[in-house]
């Protein structure tokens, strides 16, 4: 059947409602991306948005008209609602968008933007970006045991830090310990510089970052000379018990079954635990059995232990970490591992 030589069109109006210039973005990059992204053009007319069909690129999907008036609907409607639309509202946007999901109508009861997780040091405040994160700040809230998963970018330590602090600052524990495997992704820990300490530093940078992001290096490092603040290799943790503590493992895929249970009986009275990992990221030597892995199917049934799974549509970082999480899972459905050792 041959294709159709109409192009089609869908025109949007606008008033003064909407800020052209918020919807449009700088340079009016939100509309090209969008052009880009479907094979339409977009012409700008005084009471509204004419899009049609680019005969030469249109092929590329079907219903760019109607995906792309789509997403300029749901940005519209975003405004109008009074949320900031920056450029990682429009890629989330997009994405839910592509996905059959209206963003408008899943954040009707949400309210991303009036949820505050916590203010920066310098008085910015901490939010949930996306109906994944904010899902994951509520589990947090209500449950003893949270377990975060799913691909860089979506916020999973980030946020538990800063609900970490959000905690000691209400008072409602004493202490903040951080805690990572250190796990050699293909190097070698033995012939780095230093003491025992200033190797496995390195890879306890990420939890230094989220406190100093949050506190401010000076506060952040003035807690941890009072050890309110610990940030520790995984096995330093063995034989301790935390009361009124708010408890972070992160990297928590790079953990055996035994290292898993170890930490998850670590936990006392009035304390808080949250374990972050990402399963597709495992860096255990061939044969070691992820405690991330394990744990999902051993504590899935638990009361008051909460699983919250981020997704692709979650990442909050550069537009490119999706493409690349994308260009990842489809090569790895393409090509699945050869033995259950690769799983």
């Amino acid at each position: 059947m041959e294709r159709s030589t109409e192009l089609k069109k869908k025109t949007i109006p606008l008033d003064d409602s909407v800020d052209r210039r918020e919807l449009f973005g700088g340079m009016d990059q939100n509309l090209r991306n969008i052009e880009g992204m479907f094979g339409v053009t977009i012409i700008q007319r005084s009471d509204g948005l004419l899009i049609l069909e680019d005969g030469d690129r249109a092929i590329r999907t079907e219903d760019g008209v109607e995906h792309a008036a789509a997403i300029i609907n749901e940005m519209i409607a975003t405004i109008r609602k009074g949320e900031v639309l920056d450029q990682q509202k429009v890629g989330y946007i997009t994405d839910l968008t592509e996905n059959g999901i209206s963003y408008s109508r899943q954040t009707e009861n949400a309210e991303l933007d009036k949820e505050i997780i916590c203010f920066t040091h310098d008085g910015k405040p901490l939010r949930p970006k996306t109906i994944g994160q904010k899902d994951y700040v509520r589990t947090i809230r209500d449950k003893d045991i949270v377990f975060g998963i799913g691909p860089a970018g979506t916020g999973k330590t980030y946020i538990a830090v800063a609900m970490a602090v959000q905690a000691y600052k209400n008072k409602d524990v004493q202490k903040i310990i951080l805690a990572r495997p250190a796990v050699e992704a293909g190097e070698r820990l033995g012939f780095l510089p230093g003491d025992l300490q200033e190797k496995v530093d390195p890879y306890l940078r990420p939890l230094y970052d989220a406190l100093y992001d949050v506190l401010g290096r000076e506060s952040a490092l003035r807690l941890k000379e009072k050890e309110i603040i610990e940030v520790v290799p995984l096995a330093y943790m063995r034989g301790r018990t935390l009361d009124n503590s708010f408890i972070i493992l992160d990297e928590a895929q790079n953990t055996t079954p035994e290292q898993m249970k170890m930490f998850l009986t670590r936990m006392g009275f009035g304390s808080k635990v949250v374990v972050t990992g990402d399963i597709t990221q495992i860096d255990l030597p061939r044969g070691k059995r992820s405690g991330l892995i394990e744990a999902r199917k051993v504590l899935r049934d638990v009361d008051d232990i909460g699983f919250c799974f981020l997704r692709e549509v979650d990442v909050v970082r550069h537009q490119l970490v999706k493409k690349v999480i994308s260009a990842y899972d489809r090569y790895y459905k393409a090509h699945p591992p050869k033995d259950e050792e690769e799983k």
